[in-house]
């Protein structure tokens, strides 16, 4: 049974409780490249088991998301109280063919976009925190919500990589 759009916001932001946003979302790229050093491609694009995505997809996954995260952020600062758009990850991956992609291209690329964003986090004053964008499967969440689940969504694939890549050097 797959889970519903609220479901999902209580077990993402359940990751991130007590957690500090900005220092995880500064350190994903970080712990993302030591829990893939010394694996290869062709490990990195070993699907785990039927329906679940190899480590080279979850990390093009990770760098589209932060496109799109920092897209919301920078509408909602725009605009408060603007629409956000869902997009469905199953038809960016397909579309986006993720595992054909060098994971090692797709976390530069995520570390880029990531350093962008928390700079314009990090640069705004405690008030805009507040300001919100209207989810349309989530409803309201602000730019602190949306932090927080960024952050929940990375601790979630961080878990997902460790797991493949300790598989993959046993394997080895």
């Amino acid at each position: 049974m797959q889970e519903t759009p609220e479901q999902y916001r209580q077990r993402i932001l359940g990751y991130a409780a007590n957690k500090a946003p900005l220092k995880i979302l500064r350190e994903t790229p970080i712990k993302i490249s030591g829990l893939i050093r010394g694996l290869s491609k062709k490990q990195m694009r070993t699907h785990p088991g039927p329906e679940k995505w190899s480590i080279a997809e979850i990390i093009a996954h990770l760098a589209d998301t932060e496109l799109a995260m920092g897209f919301r952020y920078r509408q909602i600062l725009s605009r408060n109280g603007i629409p956000l758009q869902a997009y469905d990850q199953e038809a960016w991956a397909d579309n986006g063919r993720y595992n054909d992609i060098d994971p090692r291209e797709s976390l530069a690329l995520l570390s880029a976009v990531r350093a962008a964003n928390l700079s314009l986090l990090k640069s705004m004053p405690h008030s805009r925190w507040y300001h919100y964008g209207m989810h349309e499967e989530r409803g309201k969440e602000t730019m602190r919500t949306i932090a927080l689940l960024e952050t929940g969504h990375d601790i979630n694939h961080l878990r997902q990589i460790e797991t493949i890549a300790k598989e993959a050097k046993r394997r080895k």
